[in-house]
């Protein structure tokens, strides 16, 4: 009988064995609360999904005049590692030697394995860079307007993202916490890198046992623990800055905001004031006037401004808040409101931006630093902000602007993607699939057969963590885990430095990309890093082949001294914060510079969809689009928990019984959710923990269309991005504002189309893409693929290369 190896995953640690064809998974036995996502992680090793052989479109391997409109609906030809590699090269020597490194995008998102050493981004990049550079991508979909922000109002973003108020410290000394947005444990079930120990539930119980009390302004009741009892605010969504607005101006209104902290620590309050009390715009912010607005009850406001100011007061922000329309609002206001209370920088007290979005932010930082891969430097100087990808392939030469500069989106020739799943993480997916067919080239590293594989030219096979060794480590989680290979690569798959290392081979760059060492060398290597600094610590510090043989090594903390927020309170002047004037920008003079007039120098209301205008309010229903329960983001959605929360094999939706009876549904129908970029299928779920006049879909099913060489298709399967807007929150940081659309919803009359994504592929034998006989395709099950033999060589000749292939 095999022994159970260590591994790690982002969402948990966890140990493995696979015997006689299945894989047995066992969590940390220090993982307080395991996440159930590790349920998905056995359909890995056996998955019908799993690329197994490399796979090219055929339109593109014969050339065929147009064949980028294919993309999505084109059939696909395996062929050998060899011919992959040798086109791959040949097509970048082509776009290189022709466009040069700012027609080349390297995408990633950097989800795509736990170990620091097999890490997607980090290899695609170091490959690019050694190849002469590409267009990059700054910023994440999951926090893209707070990532610009905070810079201007508190400083840099991981400060105050993961170095601000800790769970222990919520645990001890927090008395009244108001989540905006909520902190639903789902969130907190996952962190890149790996997690070894959930904490988020038990010392959000140990603070309620305690007495502290919290608050929960959310459109969904459950976005927070119910063990807790938070106190729900049925929030309208999108409505969260006016609701602080009111609460603002209850605290002037009454003398409760803290004019001496104000006065130390904060610059620009007296023009936010004028603003907040109507002196600059006639419109006083009052608890009336936002309540009209967000739907919560005037003296409610009232008399939870008064508490805020009587307690030991946490003031949190989602991610969720700031990826919608001016996402920059909510992130901002609640710096000021919680500036405005005199609380920040005291223990378990003042503000966080995104405790609870991932499961290690908010413990303590680590005391020593962890094994990163050099990705070289890029030496072009072009990027885009990342969600703006549709728009660079649509409108190349286009100008728009970002956090004050005046920009140009390239033209991009060639998309190379290792690591992410656009047609996850993206808005209005028809819209984005028409974008797919502007360039030349696509490639793609990946492990199943997701959107962004069938949108692909060329994609190659690459490993899972389950497939080889790694180190994983994460920020702020004590255990480094030894990554220990599982199960033998599937099919043919390769990890991607395999990959690079093969095509950099063909442009001579093998020595640099590789620097002469094996993957087993490079672990080792990179572990002396976090190693040194154990032993200069005085802390247990094996060597590597110690460290692989225990399976996992205690990392030391660093004292839990409140980070920048509390040094910045007991000494401005010897610890001011990194922004202009050294304090908390309530009004920034340098954003008010930029000149936008969807974003000014402090925070203030926009109504949510101005800039979708009428089109947008002829649906009656918000749908929130927020982040699933049963995987990450999409990975792993052919996993066996994922799969077991579906209805009728679509993925649910939540709606409001009220809603449901206005438009004759019952729970279990399937509905069709739809506005004017598109629609999709869905399950009715019926609760009363969606507000009236709210629906809700987790992101993350793969986008199946009905009819994938139409321009506008449905997803029959329930991905909500079919229906969210591709627009940026505002000129200053162009974040997503996926997490918000509005939509119409009705039962779906007839027999709705099957839900066929979960199905293997099938490929063209070579006697089909000779034209010889009527295509009937083989599936591209286990056994066949694996076992296959290698296809004959086509001579066929591709108009960009302007070569015969091989």
């Amino acid at each position: 009988m095999k022994s159970f190896k260590t591994h790690s995953s982002h969402w948990g640690a966890f140990s493995g064995r696979y015997e006689n064809g299945s894989l047995e998974v066992r969590p940390h036995p220090g993982d307080p609360h395991p996440s159930p996502l590790l349920g998905n992680i056995p359909a890995i090793a056996n998955s019908p999904m799993r690329i197994r052989r490399p796979a090219i479109r055929r339109g593109w391997l014969e050339g065929t005049p147009g064949h980028a409109q294919n993309r999505g609906a084109d059939d696909y030809v395996e062929v050998s590692w060899p011919r992959a590699a040798d086109l791959v090269a040949k097509e970048l020597q082509r776009v290189y030697g022709n466009f040069g490194p700012e027609a080349v995008f390297g995408g990633s998102y950097g989800w795509s394995s736990a170990g620091r050493f097999h890490h997607a981004q980090s290899q695609i990049h170091r490959f690019l860079n050694v190849l002469g550079g590409y267009v990059s991508s700054v910023n994440t979909y999951s926090s893209g307007a707070a990532m610009v922000i905070l810079p201007h109002v508190l400083g840099p973003y991981d400060h105050f993202d993961r170095k601000s108020v800790t769970w222990d410290a919520i645990e001890r000394s927090s008395e009244l916490v108001v989540a905006f947005g909520g902190m639903a444990t789902k969130n907190a079930d996952v962190h890149g890198g790996g997690i070894s120990a959930h904490i988020v539930r038990q010392k959000l119980n140990g603070a309620s046992a305690r007495g502290a009390r919290f608050i929960l302004v959310s459109p969904l009741k459950d976005d927070f623990p119910a063990e807790v009892n938070a106190e729900w605010l049925s929030i309208i969504p999108g409505t969260d800055v006016a609701l602080m607005l009111g609460l603002a101006h209850a605290l002037v209104s009454a003398g409760l905001h803290d004019r001496g902290f104000l006065d130390n620590y904060t610059i620009g309050y007296e023009r936010f004031e004028d603003y907040l009390l109507g002196r600059t715009d006639g419109v006083e912010k009052s608890p009336e006037w936002a309540s009209d607005i967000c739907g919560i009850g005037a003296d409610l406001i009232i008399d939870l401004a008064r508490t805020m100011a009587s307690a030991r007061t946490l003031i949190t922000v989602s991610h969720s808040l700031q990826r919608a329309d001016h996402g920059e609002q909510p992130v901002w206001m609640g710096v000021v409101l919680a500036a405005m209370l005199g609380q920040i920088g005291r223990d378990g007290g003042g503000y966080a931006y995104s405790l609870g979005a991932l499961g290690n932010i908010g413990k303590g930082q680590l005391g020593v630093p962890l094994p990163t891969l050099s990705q070289f430097k890029n030496p072009v100087a072009d990027f885009i902000p990342v969600a703006r990808i549709a728009d660079m392939l649509l409108n190349p030469g286009d100008a728009f602007h970002y956090n004050g500069q005046a920009m140009r989106y390239p033209d991009i020739r060639l998309v190379y993607w290792a690591g992410g799943n656009p047609f996850h993480h993206h808005q209005d997916l028809n819209r984005l699939r028409a974008a797919f067919k502007r360039p030349e080239t696509i490639i793609v590293h990946e492990t199943a057969w997701t959107s962004s594989a069938r949108h692909a030219d060329i994609v190659l096979p690459a490993t899972t963590t389950l497939e080889r060794d790694d180190i994983g480590a994460a920020d702020r989680d004590p255990l480094m885990v030894a990554m220990k290979k599982l199960i033998e690569p599937v099919g043919e798959a390769r990890d991607d430095y395999e990959i690079f290392s093969e095509i950099a081979r063909r442009f001579g760059k093998f020595e640099e990309f590789t620097e002469n060492r094996t993957s087993r060398e490079w672990l080792s290597a990179l572990f002396e890093t976090t190693r040194a600094a154990l032993i200069a610590g005085g802390h247990d510090a094996p060597d590597f082949e110690t460290f692989w043989d225990r399976g996992e090594l205690s990392l030391p903390l660093k004292t839990d001294d409140g980070g920048p927020a509390r040094a910045f309170r007991q000494d401005p002047a010897a610890f001011p914060l990194k922004t202009p004037s050294g304090k908390i920008e309530i009004f920034s003079q340098t954003i008010e510079s930029f000149g936008y007039d969807d974003c000014r120098g402090h925070p203030r209301w926009y109504p949510p969809g101005a800039k979708a205008g009428a089109d947008e309010s002829r649906y009656p229903l918000h749908l929130v689009c927020n982040q699933p329960h049963q995987r990450l983001h999409s990975q792993l959605d052919y996993g066996d928990f994922s799969r077991s929360t579906k209805i009728k094999g679509r993925e649910p939706v939540r709606i409001n019984p009220a809603d449901a009876a206005e438009r004759g549904i019952s729970d279990g129908d399937i509905v069709r959710l739809f506005n004017a970029r598109g629609s999709c299928l869905a399950a009715a779920v019926i609760s009363e923990e969606a507000r009236r006049g709210v629906m809700q879909l987790a992101t993350g099913a793969w986008f199946e269309p009905d009819d994938p060489a139409a321009e506008k298709s449905m997803c029959v399967h329930g991905n909500p991005n079919i229906l969210t807007r591709d627009v940026g929150t505002s000129q200053l940081a162009q974040g997503s504002t996926g997490q918000l659309t509005r939509v119409e919803a009705e039962r779906f009359a007839g027999e709705p189309p099957p839900v066929r994504i979960f199905e293997g592929m099938t490929f063209l034998d070579e006697a089909e893409r000779s034209g010889t006989k009527a295509a009937t395709g083989r599936s591209a099950s286990p056994t066949m693929a694996r076992d296959a033999p290698s296809p004959e060589k086509l001579i066929l000749t591709h108009p960009e290369t302007e070569q015969n292939n091989p």
